[in-house]
């Protein structure tokens, strides 16, 4: 069992969300909560800096496509995603999710993509 660390950043034009650790079927929760809080309050241009995070199971690629859903429903934002690491970037064009979503190298290119 891992353990993940998330922290928000809010910006004028979107919030950053850090994700450190892995994402898998015990921790995708911890994730889809801090995900939730902001589209609760009606945040949907979120980046996610994935630089630091070390695995994705199937529930954390679930939580990524149901906030992406969420994101884009009437047009009103998206998830993109930012310095995603090359083992992540395999295990979501495995899985076919390389065209649900925009990805950025940098973060900081992906917050100014807002």
């Amino acid at each position: 069992m891992g353990k993940l660390a998330v922290s928000t950043k809010n910006y004028k034009h979107c919030d950053l969300i850090e994700v450190e650790g892995r994402i898998d079927g015990s921790t995708a929760p911890d994730l889809a909560q801090a995900l939730d809080v902001l589209t609760n309050d009606g945040r949907f241009k979120i980046v996610l800096d994935m630089s630091q995070v070390s695995f994705i199971s199937s529930a954390g690629l679930r939580v990524l496509v149901e906030i992406q859903k969420r994101c884009k429903h009437l047009n009103r934002g998206e998830l993109v995603l930012s310095a995603v690491p090359q083992r992540i970037y395999e295990a979501l064009d495995l899985g076919g999710f390389i065209p649900l979503f925009q990805f950025f190298d940098d973060t900081l290119d992906a917050v100014g993509s807002f």
